[in-house]
């Protein structure tokens, strides 16, 4: 199996071509064609001689995954496709399109925002997750990270629009594989390339403690959620098994943590389920837990998935919800659930795959 050219980052790609014989600028060369001609193949790359394009041919992989299916949900607003990988384990991406205009970067276009997955399947095991029940299979590579951006900025590209945001929300707890997102983040950063800012990434955790302190010390300006779900350590860890691990009290110290070291904003993610983390009990506790923390809270229904019983809440109790929360001085948005109607979902569309 050759390796991925979207493995490579800048210095390692020179550094294979010093080995090649290239001189450095060729390097940049390569980049440039992969993240802003969205170039494919080495066949495309006609700025380069035909001895170098030969040599990438036989010596790396241009594709890294193929989409096996997707599915466009019935409005156009969302498009989510299922990648085969090279070793036959799959993974989604998902894109969600959103015309408001919220700032000058998005133009007239809106945002085009891309949740994206770091590992097939995932090893947290979170009850109401398609992906959790799916269990661990292995992380991605940062290039197959990479891959699923460069498919959609593709698409996107041939229609005069662009990516603005990308989730790491996708199959697969990002932190869990922490060095290829990061690898995979900072190619996308790069200014000589894809150049996405480092404000337009979101990255969404359980609440792996060692890791979050650890971003933390990295000072990134990348985007932190964090899944809570639940106010109370009972209710988490039945339905979040790494709860055991990292309770609720040491998740948000190393929240604080963070927010002391970066000024900077954490969102908890809260799936609003009916009559387990809906009610104004449940909005009061975690009001009182949050109460000082630089936060917001984005709640949304859940998304129904055929291994867990559970269901969504009602748009009242999600208003109330939300009200309890910000009359107790915590910002609170109840989240569209985008794409219900093809299974948008983590894994939802793997799951069903899978023989």
């Amino acid at each position: 199996m050759s390796a991925l050219i979207y493995d490579y980052n800048p210095e390692e790609l020179s550094a294979l071509l010093a080995d090649w014989g290239e001189p450095a600028y060729r390097s940049r060369q390569i980049w440039d064609g992969l993240f802003r001609h969205f170039w494919q193949s080495p066949s495309e790359f006609t700025t380069l001689p035909k001895s170098l394009r030969e040599n990438l041919e036989n010596n790396l992989n241009f594709m890294g995954l193929e989409p096996a299916r997707y599915l466009n949900s019935a409005d156009g607003q969302t498009r989510k496709t299922l990648f085969r990988l090279e070793d036959g384990q799959q993974v989604e991406a998902v894109l969600m399109r959103y015309d408001d205009i919220t700032g000058k970067d998005e133009g007239r276009q809106g945002r085009r925002t891309l949740c994206i997955s770091t590992q097939a399947g995932c090893a947290m095991g979170c009850s109401f997750c398609a992906t959790g029940q799916m269990g661990f299979k292995r992380h991605l590579s940062s290039g197959e990270i990479v891959a699923q951006v460069m498919y959609y900025a593709r698409l996107l590209n041939d229609i005069g629009e662009k990516v603005t945001n990308i989730v790491l929300m996708g199959m697969g707890e990002p932190f869990h594989n922490y060095d290829n997102t990061m690898k995979a983040i900072d190619c996308l950063n790069d200014a000589g390339g894809y150049n996405l800012g480092a404000r337009r990434f979101t990255i969404s955790t359980v609440g792996l403690v060692p890791e979050i302190r650890r971003f933390a010390d990295e000072n990134r300006q990348i985007n932190l959620a964090v899944s809570l779900h639940a106010s109370e350590d009972e209710v988490r860890a039945a339905m979040m098994p790494i709860n055991k691990k990292y309770n609720i009290d040491e998740v948000l110290d190393a929240c604080r943590y963070y927010i002391q070291k970066t000024n900077r904003r954490v969102s908890f993610e809260w799936a609003l389920i009916r009559g387990i983390n809906d009610t104004r009990a449940q909005a009061s506790r975690l009001a009182a837990r949050l109460q000082g923390l630089l936060c917001h809270v984005n709640a949304i229904p859940l998304n129904p998935t055929t291994g867990y019983q559970g269901q969504p809440t009602d748009p009242d109790k999600a208003r109330q919800f939300k009200e309890t929360l910000e009359r107790s001085g915590i910002p609170c948005s109840i989240r569209m659930r985008r794409g219900i109607d093809i299974q948008a979902g983590c894994g939802q569309l793997a799951s069903r795959t899978q023989v």
